[in-house]
């Protein structure tokens, strides 16, 4: 019999987001017709919370994490936990953070990091984790000038009892950062992690959080050396991955990033 594969990622249902807007229930069946298990979640559309988590349950699939906005954290956070409970998520993500034009500065990465350690604290006391997930314009140099990003500011200004983080290779990569010098950097601080990958001769170097949707390619067909970066996310302590494609043809490319993913056995060490 051949051997299971070492490496099956769960799916950022993002990765679905134009099919879903036609039909959230047909998308979840594509989820499930994929061969995943393991979702999180990017919105529920026009269900609610509790419909949802009763499709993904009809689907045999369980969600791991909740994206959830900013605002939303903010401005009710007991709610946020209410809805991860009701998906039946371990974690909560803020998948983004609105920024000034100017861009993220160490103030803010201050101001940030006092509110995600009260989510996070409110998260703990109700038995889920809280986690960030870096979007590339994070990795400005710190006023500080010793080196640091504005990212680094914020990394050490949160507790890491209660605040992971959800590294994204594709958005390190293109903000001209080493996905696996993070992962050495800040071990134990990475509890998740966005598998996708970046296309061979993309410009990097550019903390802007946005690339052209032609830059995301299928994992395993673009330039990030995924057995590497794969090894130092299980040595970072990585419990979590989810692909998430965000090319501009997910029902193309998903398969053929599952396929080399999936077939990584061996590899990984």
């Amino acid at each position: 019999m051949p051997s299971a594969p070492i490496f099956l990622p769960g799916l950022q249902l993002w990765s679905l987001r134009q099919q879903a807007q036609v039909n959230m229930l047909a998308a979840l069946d594509l989820a499930k017709g994929f061969g995943f298990t393991e979702v999180e979640t990017a919105g529920t559309g026009a269900l609610t919370t509790g419909q949802f988590a009763d499709e993904l349950r009809r689907r045999g699939l369980r969600a791991v994490s909740a994206h959830l906005s900013y605002e939303a954290l903010r401005i009710d956070p007991a709610g946020a936990i209410r809805d991860a409970q009701t998906l039946g998520a371990k974690f909560i993500v803020c998948p983004f953070l609105p920024h000034a034009p100017h861009g993220f500065k160490d103030d803010d990465a201050s101001r940030v990091a006092a509110d995600f350690n009260r989510f996070g604290e409110a998260c703990c006391d109700s038995g889920l984790r809280f986690g960030y997930h870096p979007h590339g314009f994070e990795f400005t140099p710190s006023a500080a000038g010793n080196g640091d990003t504005v990212f680094d500011v914020l990394a050490r200004e949160t507790k890491p009892e209660c605040v992971d983080f959800e590294l994204d290779a594709f958005w390190v990569v293109h903000a001209g950062q080493d996905p696996v010098a993070l992962l050495e950097k800040y071990p134990t601080r990475w509890a998740l992690m966005h598998v996708k990958d970046l296309r061979r001769g993309a410009p990097a170097g550019f903390s802007t959080g946005q690339a052209a949707p032609e830059d995301n390619v299928a994992v395993g067909t673009g330039q990030i050396a995924w057995p590497v970066v794969l090894r130092a996310a299980r040595k970072a302590g990585v419990r979590h991955y989810f692909l998430e494609d965000e090319t501009p043809e997910p029902l193309r490319c998903i398969p053929i990033s599952l396929a080399y993913l999936c077939g990584l056995t061996g590899t990984l060490g």
